[in-house]
């Protein structure tokens, strides 16, 4: 394996572990600087949203939309078993699992589906498919039909 791929693949797991404690911390802006300005990020049964500030609002969205209650906020995603597959030295895919921790315990759970390139010099999403399959009966962002 040559230098610039073993760079590649840790510049990607940094992206997704900024990912997660970005958006658990609230920091929306710091997520949406690791996206490609013209990425697109899917979730599973909603229409996908391109570009970053339509990506925004699933952020914001979902901040907003949580009931609380009078409980401190307490979220963390957790992602294993990423593979990530380095196409050249400016794009790749990958795809790993993840489990989401509130204060209900384990919330719920699903994978990611990335395509990740470079710009400006740093890898970025292009690309997040997020499909989820399971929740906790408790869960506080499970979708409630």
């Amino acid at each position: 394996m040559e230098m610039w791929e073993l760079v590649a693949r840790e510049s990607i797991r940094d992206l997704v572990a900024r990912y997660n404690a970005n958006g658990d911390s609230g920091r929306f802006d710091q997520v949406l600087e690791l996206f490609a300005p013209d990425a697109v990020m899917e979730i599973e049964a909603e229409a996908p949203r391109t570009g970053t500030d339509e990506i925004r609002t699933i952020f914001t969205g979902t901040a907003t939309g949580v009931d609380w209650g009078d409980r401190p906020v307490y979220l963390r995603h957790v992602t294993g078993t990423h593979q990530i597959d380095v196409i050249d030295e400016t794009t790749a895919r990958g795809r790993c699992y993840f489990f989401v921790l509130t204060d209900v315990g384990l919330d719920h759970w699903g994978r990611y589906l990335d395509d990740y390139r470079v710009v400006d010099g740093r890898w970025r999403f292009a690309r997040r498919r997020v499909s989820t399959d399971g929740a906790s009966p408790d869960s506080l962002f499970a979708r409630r039909t």
